[in-house]
């Protein structure tokens, strides 16, 4: 998932509150629905770190292209430079707020486990057999909920290595790839946006267009 991906997510707003209203589905199809907001926005959370995240690892890099030591000692560099370890810091607490949103993706993943569980034991191995909404049962939410669930937690493994690695690369060239990495999200892939939007739309809180 790109640059230009995430923006349009970002762009379509906080679908919870007016859903959450204005809908009359209770039960398994009502918690299924509120999941599927938490999602959404969720989500639109990740995107707005990540900007932020590109932004401060790009004074990193910057300020290791600057300094003209980017041959020597990286770890020194980052010790004896106050301005740069703050930017460190910045970084660091960018990523611990994206483990922060995959927990919380951990536990609507769970939870939406716990409804197929329920509706197992409701109605038997193969679950109901009158859709939820459209067409999709407990199972179909779950699988596509998985999807988002490891694509972000594969993303935040690599946020990681990337703060890790960004202010002591011994090369400002490969800073510039460990920014793209960090940009383009390359273990959030395109079916993830898809899934997120099967979600939304198998539970009307977004249209097709007319």
């Amino acid at each position: 998932m790109g640059k230009s991906s995430g923006g349009s997510t970002q762009d379509r707003g906080d679908v919870t509150n007016v859903n959450r209203k204005c809908s009359a589905v209770t039960g398994s199809a009502r918690k299924l629905k509120d999941n599927a907001a938490d999602w959404h926005n969720l989500m639109l959370r990740w995107e707005k770190l990540n900007d932020e995240g590109f932004v401060v690892a790009g004074n990193i890099v910057n300020a290791r292209r600057s300094s003209g030591e980017a041959e020597g000692s990286s770890r020194d560099l980052v010790v004896g430079n106050s301005g740069l370890q703050e930017e460190c810091e910045k970084l660091e607490d960018v990523v611990d707020k994206m483990a922060a949103i995959v927990a919380k993706m951990e536990r609507l993943m769970a939870s939406q486990r716990g409804l197929v569980d329920l509706e197992e034991f409701q109605f038997g191995p193969q679950g109901r057999k009158v859709p939820l909404f459209h067409s999709w049962n407990a199972k179909d939410f779950a699988s596509s909920c998985a999807i988002l669930l490891q694509s972000f937690a594969s993303e935040l493994r690599l946020k990681r290595v990337l703060l890790r690695e960004v202010a002591h690369s011994l090369n400002s060239d490969l800073g510039l790839v460990y920014l793209s990495c960090w940009l383009h999200q390359p273990l959030v892939p395109a079916r993830a946006r898809l899934a997120l939007e099967a979600v939304l739309l198998e539970t009307g809180q977004r249209h097709l267009p007319v």
